[in-house]
């Protein structure tokens, strides 16, 4: 048995966006202690796994937003029984805009340990690249495809004091920028956030049409924050 394990815990553990450098020592060493890892998919946290030299022969197991539901109870029951597990997502933190709610909350109402591990996180990485107010914002995760949807939601929040951050998808920041132009006018601050800590990382901050005409010309390949400043902040 290994002296440095820590029994009957789930840690919540924070892994690169695109840098693998960006693994924390502590998500490494902890990495090398669990029994078992819940993660989307196993072959992605492999190729992690494989990456930073930990190749002890953990087990894997798929946990997402198709069987969260179910496996959490599952999961739940192994930590009851003193096994430490780790969950992970494919990039990022677990649970934000990805799965892990189900199982954290469960955990927290069964009373077992739960200890959060930081790390990278899209959404405060762009917030602090963007230039945009930080001392109060609303974090809306991915908005429902419909464009009608999407045009109710900056309604709503059109004259809110904080700034707002969305995660987009590629075939739809074209359209969701439109959006906020018909809805909140072409003078709105916004920036756009692409490929965070990767290689083809860019940031463009400035009134919507400006933002509009440069992320026009730009690739559109990967994965986008969309921020949006609050009605007084000026460029």
């Amino acid at each position: 048995m290994n002296p440095n394990k820590v029994e009957g815990q789930l840690f919540i553990i924070s892994v690169p966006i695109g840098n693998l450098k960006d693994i924390t020592e502590r998500a490494k060493e902890t990495l090398q202690t669990v029994d078992l890892i819940a993660c989307e998919d196993t072959r992605v946290t492999g190729k992690l796994l494989k990456a930073l030299a930990i190749q002890r022969g953990i087990p894997l197991i798929s946990y997402r937003d198709e069987n969260e539901h179910a496996l959490s109870e599952t999961l739940l029951t192994k930590i009851k029984d003193g096994s430490s597990i780790a969950l992970l997502s494919d990039a990022g933190t677990p649970a934000i805009s990805d799965p892990g709610f189900r199982l954290i909350n469960a955990c927290r109402i069964a009373g077992v340990t739960i200890t959060a591990l930081p790390g990278a996180c899209a959404l405060i990485n762009a917030l602090a690249l963007s230039g945009l107010p930080t001392d109060s914002f609303l974090f809306a995760g991915f908005l429902a495809p419909k464009r009608s949807a999407r045009q109710k939601f900056f309604r709503e929040h059109a004259d809110q004091p904080y700034t707002i951050i969305l995660y987009e998808s590629c075939h739809r920041i074209e359209k969701c920028i439109e959006d906020i132009i018909t809805v909140l006018g072409s003078d709105r601050v916004i920036s756009i956030c692409r490929e965070m800590t990767k290689i083809h990382e860019s940031v463009h901050t400035g009134n919507a049409l400006e933002v509009q005409e440069t992320v026009s010309r730009k690739s559109k390949k990967g994965e986008f924050v969309v921020l949006i400043a609050k009605k007084s902040f000026c460029n």
